[in-house]
């Protein structure tokens, strides 16, 4: 059999935050690859406005370096389990994968996600413990528990001998030893056991073409991008090809535009041969999963898995008494072009019309849902979205429900008071390791439902030393009984006019405020949290009757507390069910459903009678 050893396909995979993105970066650094655009930035990987500002990969890259002859192309990788599907597909375009783990952190949630995607497709591993001139490195440790992980979810004998690079990605350098003190200023390492350990592939260029599109890319010029592996064969420019479609039919076309990469770069290719990762453009209705054959040929691979949603939100048009005044997109017509765009690319979101001015939009986490939305108001849209919902399936006829699971790491004085929340939102604890320095770290198997405005309490509990992470694990059998929800009620203006100090002061001892003085607020926008489990209906825009009397106290000032301000995703965790999130290009408030009073109360009433 021949293989193609002038190439090597690698996806880079990790927990958030272990540095995948920065070493892909330093790679591409040292291979000269992006020297001569002079675009030196940190993490150029991340090219999203929202990528760079939280530090996160949200949508899988690719790039390519030249080393000693030898072309890697190299899949950045999300490593939040809300983008899981972009992982899982990326496995079928690559032969091998680097494990980025931190040298203290060790092995998380998202690890043990992501290895065990890689594992499943039976690619080469090889693990880098990055961060290793941290002063609390622990490289031993962690590369135990690699090892531990591994066996854990049943690596084949010769996935378990990985090599281990200890690397400082930040600083560019490399080194075989687990000593800091002999760490080299290169990354010659990391690619010499690239070269050395990741399988070439296999060079069958000379039968019939299949390549599979694995990820999406739009622009407006050309339409749908099509990204993918040649799996077999060579495709050239103007060849007339099938696409074999996910529902059996197939279409034909002729390719008009390959592109392959390089760097930042995507260069246009005049043909590509087996083993090359390349985008397609000019079919326009191309899906992730489906199969470019020729014409005479027709011979489709297997369908990519694609997980299923586990969240859904519905979305609407903004009918507050403010809309219309922030937002440059507020028709339904608006929204739903722009979600419908969205699909393009995403191929983990649903979207279901359920009325003239309404969505449902289901997806595969909180953060996944909240960047969407995050997305939308920069770009000018207003809507209100309602509370986030768990998605039930029936499976063997028996109702299941998502089941996530959460490792947390916590100061021992806390540990109490995190083990009896949990257990009110009916997660079962698995494990608990002392990791030393008075810290603990638990593991536990949560319904999803229950860790929807977990977050907050999760913070202020543990002082905000606490660090939370979950991921899906499976479904199972729903848990009859009410989980979570929020402990306290709103506190929900009465009038509609600009907040006061006066009044803010009065409302204080209530509960906690959400507004400064100043803002607008509507006659049942939500105004602040109360102390109570109710919800409370307050006047927060009277001002101070003026009297020519003079004060006995006028001489002291009027000093009120720094209002509670909520970000997109705080507020989508503080909602209820009978709330909805308003998101504007300039503002985020929460209102009620129902905005009057009188109105929300007698539909209470209803609601309890058919109870």
């Amino acid at each position: 059999m021949k293989y193609r050893n002038d190439l090597r396909n690698v996806a880079i995979i990790a927990h958030v935050d272990h540095g995948k993105t920065t070493l892909v970066d330093e790679l591409l650094k040292q291979s000269h690859a992006v020297k001569e655009r002079g675009q030196d930035k940190d993490r150029s990987m991340d090219s999203n406005a929202i990528e760079q500002e939280r530090g996160i990969t949200i949508l899988a890259k690719n790039t390519a370096v030249e080393y000693n002859g030898t072309r890697i192309n190299i899949l950045d990788t999300p490593g939040h389990a809300d983008f899981g599907g972009e992982v899982e597909r990326i496995m079928k375009m690559v032969d091998g994968v680097i494990l980025v783990v931190d040298a203290y952190e060790g092995t998380m949630p998202q690890t043990r996600f992501v290895l065990k995607k890689a594992l499943e497709q039976g690619v080469t591993p090889i693990v880098v413990v990055n961060k290793i001139d941290k002063p609390s490195a622990r490289p031993e440790f962690v590369v135990d528990e690699v090892l531990e992980l591994f066996i854990e979810l049943g690596a084949e004998d010769d996935q378990l001998d990985f090599p281990v690079i200890y690397a400082s990605a930040l600083n560019g350098s490399s080194s075989l030893s687990d000593d800091p003190a002999d760490q080299e200023p290169t990354m010659n390492h990391v690619f010499d056991t690239i070269i050395d350990h990741i399988p070439a592939p296999v060079d069958n260029s000379d039968e019939p073409l299949q390549f599979q599109v694995s990820l999406l890319d739009y622009n407006d010029y050309v339409g749908r991008i099509g990204i993918g592996r040649v799996f077999r064969g060579t495709i050239r420019v103007g060849d007339q090809v099938s696409l074999m479609k996910l529902d059996g039919t197939f279409k034909n076309f002729r390719v008009t535009k390959l592109l392959g990469f390089l760097g930042f770069d995507r260069v246009e290719i005049q043909e590509a041969k087996a083993g090359d990762l390349i985008a397609v453009s000019g079919m326009e209705d191309i899906f992730v999963g489906e199969t470019v054959t020729p014409a005479d040929h027709q011979e489709a691979l297997p369908i990519l898995h694609i997980d299923e949603p586990t969240l859904q939100m519905t979305f609407l048009v903004n009918n507050s008494p403010f809309a219309g005044r922030e937002g440059k997109f507020i028709t339904a017509r608006k929204i739903e072009e722009r979600l419908m765009s969205e699909l393009q690319t995403d191929v983990s979101l649903r979207i279901d019309s359920i009325g003239p001015d309404s969505w449902i939009v289901s997806g595969r986490g909180e953060l996944h849902l909240s960047i969407l939305i995050e997305n939308m108001r920069r770009e000018g849209y207003e809507l209100q979205v309602s509370r986030p919902e768990v998605i039930e399936r029936e499976i063997d006829g028996v109702k299941c429900e998502p089941f996530e699971r959460v490792q947390i790491d916590t100061p021992e004085e806390y540990m109490g008071s995190v083990i009896e929340s949990l257990g009110y939102r009916k997660a079962e604890m698995q494990d608990m390791i002392n990791t030393g320095n008075g810290q603990v770290r638990i593991i536990f198997l949560a319904p999803a439902r229950g860790l929807i405005g977990y977050t907050t309490e999760f913070l202020s509990m543990t002082r905000g030393y606490g660090i939370l992470h979950h991921t899906f694990d499976q479904y199972l059998p729903m848990i009859q009984s009410q989980i979570g929800g929020r402990h306290h009620g709103a506190l929900v203006s009465i009038d509609t006019g600009k907040a006061t100090t006066y009044s803010i002061m009065s409302v204080e001892e209530r509960g906690t405020v959400f507004v400064e003085p100043g803002t607008e607020v509507y006659e049942g926008m939500i105004v602040g949290e109360n102390s109570r489990e109710n919800d409370l209906t307050v006047n927060i825009t009277k001002a101070k009757q003026m009297t020519n009397v003079r004060s006995a106290t006028k001489d002291q000032t009027s000093v009120i507390k720094k209002p509670k301000k909520l970000t997109l995703e705080e507020s989508l965790e503080f909602l209820n069910e009978d709330e909805y999130c308003e998101v504007t290009p300039e503002s985020i408030r929460l209102r009620k459903q129902i905005l009057n009073k009188n109105e929300r109360e007698k539909a209470a009433k209803k609601k309890k009678k058919a109870e």
